[in-house]
């Protein structure tokens, strides 16, 4: 369907230099348009709101926005996408169309698939099909294997389009190359490392045990000015793209990236210099309590621990592990300041 130039909104005019952050907060608050396109013009950026903002929304959005105004305008009705179902309805039999996967990651313009096992004959036409319902997409890959080793790996099959594992990701105005096939990210992990960043007051030293290609670290440098982020990773490909990455977002003064062990590199460069440790190493990350209690400053500090709990066992078991782990460094947990899970990995996990 073509666009169709015909509908009023209440929108939000603001400057482009504040745009983005406008509509990360009005997307948050809920009451962003997502049917009516963003327009703009050679200073301003116009966002269509679904409702008029109340009181509380208004004020919130003052103190966030260097001032905007409210204003009704024309905006034109986003085009209909296709869906994969829609495109594959008269292709496949209606049970192999049942098992076809209900999401699937987008990084950059890479598509990744998990294709169930009733479906692999019908691969590359699945592949096609999300080339056309996602026209932003420039490369399929379909999961050959599950992420393993030290690296956190995994093996894939192109499946459509462009021979590639490289690509820009963008995440909450951060700009990050990313290989698939080098190193590890998880476009799902997108609003943890968000509220990770939120979370960091000014003037804090945080270690980043696992960084990867840095999404923790690159938005939480960008979000702070006065910050310095420690990135360590075992894997010399995720550090040469962080190198890329503190570049591509103008933080390089801000996050200092170190090849190696976490527990090496603690106890050689970073013992008791942290305000803050993130441990996003969900698989082994009780392994390395040690090392955040002895990177964490003598008068204490705040831990970001991830890990897996698969059922029958719960969060406070975790909870309990992690006391312990801790008490055995000689350090203790005063409290847990939040509890939460993150995503379902996997059924009971």
């Amino acid at each position: 369907m073509d666009e169709i130039k015909d509908r009023e909104s209440l929108c939000i005019k603001v400057s482009k230099t504040q745009g983005e952050k406008m509509l990360g907060l009005i997307q948050e608050i809920g009451i962003a348009n997502r049917k009516l396109r963003i327009q703009n013009d050679a200073s301003s950026i116009y966002i269509p709101l679904s409702r008029q903002p109340n009181e509380k929304e208004n004020a919130a959005m003052r103190v966030q926005s260097l001032g905007f105004v409210l204003e009704t305008r024309t905006f034109y009705e986003k085009s209909t996408n296709k869906t994969l179902k829609s495109v594959l309805d008269k292709q496949l039999q209606p049970s192999l169309l049942a098992s076809l996967p209900r999401a699937l990651d987008i990084i950059g313009d890479i598509a990744i698939i998990e294709i169930p096992s009733e479906l692999r004959q019908q691969e590359r036409r699945i592949g096609k099909a999300i080339l056309e319902s996602h026209r932003s997409v420039q490369t399929v890959l379909a999961k050959a294997g599950a992420v393993s080793g030290t690296h956190r790996l995994r093996e894939f099959t192109l499946i459509a389009g462009e021979q590639k594992t490289n690509t820009l990701h963008k995440e909450y105005g951060c700009t990050y190359m990313v290989d698939v096939a080098k190193a590890y990210f998880s476009p799902r992990l997108s609003q943890e490392h968000k509220r990770v960043a939120s979370l960091v007051q000014s003037g804090e030293t945080i270690v980043d045990l696992f960084a990867g290609i840095g999404p923790f670290s690159i938005l939480i440098a960008r979000a702070r000015i006065d910050v310095k982020v420690y990135s360590v990773d075992i894997n010399p490909e995720a550090i040469r793209l962080l190198e890329t990455n503190a570049r591509l977002n103008r933080v390089e003064n801000r996050v200092f990236p170190i090849l190696g062990d976490a527990t090496k590199i603690v106890e050689g460069k970073l013992a008791g210099i942290a305000d803050r440790v993130i441990m996003n190493l969900p698989e082994r990350a009780t392994k390395f309590v040690e090392a955040a209690c002895r990177a964490i400053k003598p008068p204490g500090g705040i831990v970001h621990f991830y890990s897996f709990v698969r059922r029958p066992e719960t969060i406070e078991e975790l909870q309990r592990q992690f006391c312990e782990r801790v008490e055995e460094t000689g350090r203790k947990v005063d409290k847990f300041l939040s509890v939460k899970v993150i995503r379902e990995t996997a059924p009971y996990e």
